[in-house]
This record gives structure tokens, sequence and C-alpha cells, in this order.
């Protein structure tokens, strides 16, 4: 039974310390949308999703009222496009004409993204997903909510180091073509290795082939939660302070576990899972950042900054899984520098370098997320960044992922702006020492040793 004490908690947690259900995402199956028509195919996709999901949108907000918890966004994922696509796309113009589907119908329902414009192609790529891939510029460009990733690395297959190559020039394309904001089309698009299936969070949310018609996934949120309650052990020893991470990531999950089970009720759509990843904004007191300095760094960067993170992670996981039976996604703390304000202070002061937020990535949920670098830098030097990520998530058999962005016409020391939950960012620098005979090398990477299970 829940007790008065445990009410007023949750009621101080939402109304002092920003705990807010992040997203509800409601995963669609477009298979059976397949067809070698690209205009049946595209009626087939607008009617399933605008079908599906007419009610997703006033179902979070019923909710959102009737229990005082914020929901702040309501979104939706669907299968790879490269696959329901394949049989129609025979260029990456038809692609697009898909892209434009998707933004239709998200905007019908009332949605502010939609992810799985994707590929998976961690050991090759098809025609049909290579002209998928070619055609991400323009169809970020020419939509407001449609989110694209390419998954070009697994911990069972290698990294598709091909792939990584055309990834690189694809982040470049997709800058250029959304020079006039800020490169706003790379903040939509996210190169990953060990993409799950079930993920809620955009920009890299997809519904995978394993997953069901439909299915309701869940992601929480509580930054601020965990950093008021690690206040109250300041000066304590490790024992304590992962103690209160671990209840407080449990609280913080079960709030997540009440929605999910209410949206999926209501909609008659099956509970997938509960991502209990801590997801900064900009808001004051809604930071990563600010829990590792309460932890006792000065700086987000300084020497025990990766432990730090590694230790909040690990805590709040094991919280989260306590309280839901279907944790899944990415589910730990990201690291994203425009939307998190002590992300960006800690750029801005010159304690956290590039390099230093790819030795946290190591331990964190995703990898090198929403950084904003010179809009000069080479596609090269981008693949290479990407390469060096995919590597961190194969051998570590973990989620990594680069969402970089090259701001065309801006250097370092300069601002991006690109709103809303997105943020703004500080250019970082890059090391521009050539790395283009190594990305021009042809193939994959070769798994690792230890993928070898079978």
């Amino acid at each position: 039974m829940i007790n008065i004490y445990e009410v007023t908690e949750t009621n101080q947690m939402i109304e002092q310390e920003n705990l807010d259900v992040r997203t509800i995402t409601l995963g669609i199956s477009l298979m059976d949308c397949i067809d070698s028509d690209l205009e049946k195919l595209n009626d087939k996709i607008y009617k399933k999703i605008t079908t599906l999901a007419k009610d997703l949108v006033k179902t979070g907000q019923d909710i959102e009222q009737e229990y005082g918890i914020p929901i702040v966004n309501k979104r939706i994922s669907i299968t790879p496009i490269s696959l329901i696509g394949a049989a129609a796309c025979k260029t990456s113009e038809d692609f697009v004409t898909i892209a434009k589907t998707l933004d239709a119908a998200a905007k019908e329902v009332g949605v502010n993204f939609i992810g799985g414009y994707s590929a998976l192609v961690s050991k090759g790529m098809t025609p049909a997903e290579e002209a998928l891939i070619r055609s991400i510029p323009e169809a970020l460009a020419v939509t407001e909510r449609v989110c694209s990733s390419v998954n070009v690395g697994s911990t069972k297959t290698g990294i598709n180091m091909d792939a990584v190559k055309l990834c690189g020039e694809i982040v470049k394309a997709t800058a250029e073509a959304t020079a006039d904001r800020d490169s706003l089309g790379c903040a939509k698009l996210v190169i990953f290795c060990n993409a799950p299936d079930d993920n809620p969070f955009m920009a890299g949310a997809f519904l995978g082939v394993t997953e069901a018609d439909a299915v309701i996934n869940v992601g929480v949120s509580g930054p601020g939660v965990v950093k008021h309650a690690i206040e109250q052990v300041r000066g304590q020893g490790f024992e304590q302070l992962c103690e209160t991470i671990k209840k407080t990531a449990f609280k913080i999950t079960r709030v997540g576990q009440l929605v999910a089970g209410e949206a999926s009720k209501r909609l008659g759509i099956p509970f997938g899972i509960i991502d209990l990843s801590l997801a900064p904004t900009p808001a004051v007191g809604d930071s990563i950042a600010e829990i590792l300095e309460e932890i006792g760094l000065e700086r987000v960067g300084a020497p025990g900054t990766t432990a730090a993170l590694a230790m909040l992670n690990d805590q709040v996981k094991k919280g989260g899984v306590m309280a839901s039976s279907y944790v899944g996604g990415l589910s730990g703390a990201f690291i994203p520098v425009s939307e998190d304000q002590g992300m960006i202070d800690a750029v801005n002061a010159g304690s956290l370098t590039l390099e230093k937020l790819e030795a946290m990535t190591c331990v964190c949920s995703v990898g090198l997320d929403m950084i904003a670098i010179p809009g000069k830098t080479k596609a090269s030097t981008i693949s290479g960044i990407i390469a060096d990520e995919m590597a961190i998530g194969m051998v570590n058999q973990k989620t990594t992922a680069v969402r970089l962005i090259p701001v065309i016409g801006k250097d370092v020391g300069e601002i991006a702006e690109f709103g809303g939950l997105l943020g703004y960012a500080p250019i970082m620098p890059v090391n521009e020492f050539d790395c283009s005979d190594f990305v021009n090398r042809k193939g994959r990477i070769p798994a690792p040793i230890h993928s070898f299970k079978n």
C-alpha cells in the first residue's frame, strides 16, 4: 500500500526537483505496410500511424492531469524505414517521400518527434539501406519531427567501417543542408553501436523487428531528484551515497511504471519497457553535471569524473531494476552537452573537453551526445570520432552513440542555438590531426574475441 508519506514525497519531487516522465513512446511496427508501390506504401504508413496513435497525446494529457505527474513528450517509434521501404524505393529521393509522410503523420497526431528513419548496417549495407542513409540530409532538412539513426557496429559483428566513413560524410552533409538553423538537422541524427530495439528516447528511437505490432515504452527522468537526495548525505561515505542513489532511482522508476501501466491500459496496447535514464534538460537544477559536482567534483571533467559517473550509472540501474520487471532501452545517465546547463558551464570553464567526454562514455548510457563542433571539421575527422565511439561500445558490450553537430559557419568559442529541449551549446575544439587513411580502408573491424559465445 502507498502511504501518505510516499504521496507527499512524490509531490515534492515533482514540484521542487524537476521529476517528470520524459516520454511516452508508442512503438508501431510497419511490417504489414510493405508494398512495392511507393504511393500505396506511403498511404499505408500514414493510415497505420494515424489510426494507432490518434489517442496517444490525449491519453498522456489525461494521465498527467489525473496523477499530477508531468509527461513532457509523447512520441512514436517505428520499424527501421530501410526495411519498410526496400521494395518500393529505388532512389534516395523515394525514401525522402516516406520521411515527408512520417512528418505529416506525426503532425496529425500531435507528437513532437517520430523516430525510425533508420538503417541497421553493422555488418553490411543493402542497396536500399545505402540509399536511405544517403537520403538523410535532405530528409532531415525538409521535415520537422522526423529523427534518424544508423547502427554501424555491434559486439557480435564488429564495426562496418564503410558505413562509418559514409556516416561521417552524411553528418557533414546534414549540417550543410540545415546551415541556416545552426545545422539543427544533426541534432536529429544518431550513429549507434549496439542500438537497442526498444529505446524510447529520441533521436535514436526505433522499433526493432523482434517487437510486437504496437508497444508502449516509457522513459523516466529525475536528475534534480537525485541531486537533492545526495545533498542529504554530503560528506558521508560511498556506502551511504550509493544506497541513497539506489533508493531514489527506485522511487523515480516506480512513477514511470505507474504511468506506463495506465497508458497501456487506456490505449489497449501492451507495455514494453521502462527506460530509467537520467536525462537532463537546460532547466536549472535538472543536470547530470550538477549531480557529479555534488558527489565531490569542483567541475565536471576534473580527475575523478569518470569514476563518479560510473558509480552513478550503476546505482541508478540497481535501483531501477528493483522497481520494474521490464527495464530496457538505454537506462542510466545521459551526458548531452547542449541539454545540460552544468555541462555547458564546464565546457566554458575549460574543465570538460571532447577527449574527457569520450572517456566518460565508457561508463555512461550512451555516448558523445549533442556536441557542437566547428563547421569546418572534415568528414573524415567526424568518421574517426564515430569509429572511436563505436569501438568503445563494441568492446565493452554496451550501447554507444554519436550525435555531433558541425555547425556550419561557426568556430570554437561561438554558440549554437537549437531551442527548446535541445538547448544551446558552445562550439568545442576537435583534434585536427588527419585520420583519413584509416577511415578510407574498406571493410569492417572484426568483432572482439569475447563476442564468440556459441
